[in-house]
């Protein structure tokens, strides 16, 4: 239950900051970073439980964004609409890949490649046809109002974000305590042995990759309503297939809160290094390299494992 108290103090304590007038920087730093964490948790949901490591999940993200930029722009649906048809297009992409991959076995590196080739086919399919408005993307009128998922300053979109990224808490908080968690753990642990203890493989792999393709579709949809605007590269680009795989390696892969340590740890290094040295491209990138390399090397566990090591040794100290 420490976790479950854990993320109601979180959650807490994230309510209550918009009373102490953070400026519209800070929101914005912090709603991005929470979409991150949200968008990460995802990840950690078939990659740190399962195993199932992905390079592809900004085909979820993309296909979320563009259903409910088309719904609003090309077919005058609300936006309301195209969040629940971006939820059923995120979750139907991820069975059809998910379906193909594993009915035949993949797994490991031919998985995530696979991953990576489908969201590098949909970025091509999106340049070239006349719905997604091709390269040049669609813009979403501007109509600030809650009716219309529109907010004048980033105080709406906070919320929002707040709310989706602790109902991710809570699912992996569920998920550790659930007999499909216990799958899924045993599945990353050793696929064959847990075959021959009776886990259906194929379902189990099949039911979390859908629902990792709903939550992060979601989380597209999301970022299409707060920025108003997609295109193929911001939809299927590489940046965010690796930031939601690095918040969770980062911060601690099968951990309920190693995403979110992840996204505040790398979203605070970027603003530090563009503070710093300015909007180089392709800074973050090798930032988050160099950052990768050093946790793969140093800190395998992630910075939730160094901070539950830290936390046993203090208290150890404390009662001696």
């Amino acid at each position: 239950m420490r976790t479950l108290a854990a993320i109601a103090v979180f959650g807490f304590a994230m309510a209550v900051l918009p009373a102490f007038g953070p400026t519209d920087f800070m929101l914005s730093f912090l709603t991005l970073m929470l979409l991150f964490a949200y968008l990460g948790q995802g990840w950690n949901i078939l990659g740190g439980y399962g195993g199932q490591f992905s390079f592809g999940n900004t085909v979820f993200f993309g296909a979320g964004l563009y259903v409910t930029v088309i719904t609003q722009v090309q077919f005058g649906l609300g936006p309301w609409a195209g969040l629940a048809a971006a939820l059923l297009a995120g979750a139907a992409v991820a069975f059809a890949i998910g379906w193909l991959s594993f009915r035949y076995g993949l797994r490991g590196s031919y998985f995530a490649l696979i991953t990576l080739a489908f969201a590098e086919v949909f970025r091509i399919v999106a340049n070239s046809i006349a719905i997604t408005g091709a390269g040049a993307g669609l813009q979403v009128p501007l109509d600030p109002s809650p009716a219309n998922l529109q907010f004048v300053g980033r105080e709406g979109f906070y919320w929002i974000i707040l709310a989706l990224t602790v109902g991710s808490l809570l699912l992996a908080w569920q998920l550790e305590r659930s007999r499909f968690g216990v799958y899924l753990i045993a599945i990353r642990d050793d696929e064959d042995a847990a075959r021959a203890l009776g886990v259906d493989i194929f379902r189990t792999k099949l039911r979390a990759i859908v629902l990792v393709g709903a939550m992060t579709a979601l989380g597209g949809a999301f970022y299409g309503q707060m920025f108003l605007y997609v295109d193929p590269h911001i939809a299927f680009g590489v940046s965010v297939s690796v930031e939601v795989l690095l918040v969770s390696i980062v911060g601690g892969m099968g951990t309920v809160f190693g995403p979110l340590l992840g996204a505040a740890a790398l979203h605070t290094l970027s603003e530090v290094a563009r503070e710093t040295m300015g909007d180089t491209p392709g800074l973050n990138l090798a930032l988050y390299g160099a950052l990768l390399v050093v946790m793969v090397m140093f800190l395998p566990k992630g910075l939730f494992g160094l901070a539950s090591f830290s936390a046993r040794r203090l208290l150890k100290g404390w009662r001696s």
